[in-house]
């Protein structure tokens, strides 16, 4: 799905960085949802609740099955941990620049006399 490890990473902060985006994923980590329930916690259409979703699916954060008429949507634990883990590398390397930093300004730089 996708070509790379960076495709991937964008896919997710993509889907993640819309509000309501983020809000649909705590409803469906909490349970399975049809999109049509989704759709009506929203004050939008539901075409566009039904974009934000295929906006998860595409990104792996959610996944949808058919139960007959209805398209339920539930999100994926996996995928989830997925961007934990990637936000803990970032923290990683972030951290690892301020205790450098922190090392070169406890050195004493001053010329001596």
């Amino acid at each position: 799905m996708f070509e790379s490890d960076e495709d991937r990473a964008d896919a997710l902060f993509h889907a993640l960085s819309d509000r309501t985006r983020r809000d649909i994923m705590r409803r469906v980590l909490a349970g399975e949802h049809s999109v049509s329930a989704l759709a009506a916690a929203y004050d939008m259409s539901f075409a566009a609740v039904q974009k934000h979703v295929a906006v998860l699916e595409r990104s792996g954060l959610l996944v949808k099955r058919r139960s007959g008429r209805e398209q339920l949507a539930s999100g994926d634990v996996e995928a989830v941990r997925a961007v934990s883990s990637m936000l803990s590398d970032l923290e990683q390397v972030w951290r690892g620049r301020i205790a450098r930093i922190d090392e070169l300004l406890a050195t004493d730089h001053r010329p001596k006399e």
